[in-house]
């Protein structure tokens, strides 16, 4: 962790920050992939790195892990509720990527519809969309433990 840091995105960023973990997450969230010789085969990663990372992702608890029982000695990976609610850091940061580096092979798209999706920031009291510019942060109310 980062010394006297008191930050949610620094925190954040410990468990999923680094780059084999997003894609990790990437292919787990849009590919489906459970299996380790997926990750490895999406990948081209080293085992031993592959290894400690998929163990990092479910000693975070954003991954669970579970036995095959096809076959004995192995088992997938699956998403947890919190491994699912980083779809929408996945997308944003894909869009962010289209924009100001290159279009990517890949968009994503609504299921019902097919059209691609939009990533907005809407606040949660009049759920207007907000514009980027009017984001400003403040000291969070102190809440006593209890």
């Amino acid at each position: 962790m980062y010394e006297g840091e008191d930050c949610a995105a620094a925190r954040a960023l410990e468990l999923v920050g680094e780059r084999w973990s997003l894609l990790i997450l990437r292919d787990a969230l849009f590919r489906h992939f459970t299996r380790f010789s997926q990750f490895q085969g999406s990948l081209a990663i080293a085992p031993n790195i592959l290894a400690k990372r998929l163990s990092g992702l479910v000693e975070a608890g954003i991954l669970r892990t579970h036995a095959l029982e096809s076959r004995p000695g192995h088992q997938e990976y699956l998403l947890t509720e919190m491994g699912q609610s980083l779809k929408p850091v996945i997308v944003a940061l894909t869009r962010w990527g289209d924009r100001w580096i290159g279009p990517g092979p890949v968009e994503f798209v609504h299921q019902r519809c097919d059209t691609e999706v939009e990533h907005e920031i809407r606040c949660a009291a009049c759920e207007d969309d907000v514009d980027l510019a009017d984001v400003q942060v403040r000291p969070r109310a102190f809440q006593p433990a209890g």
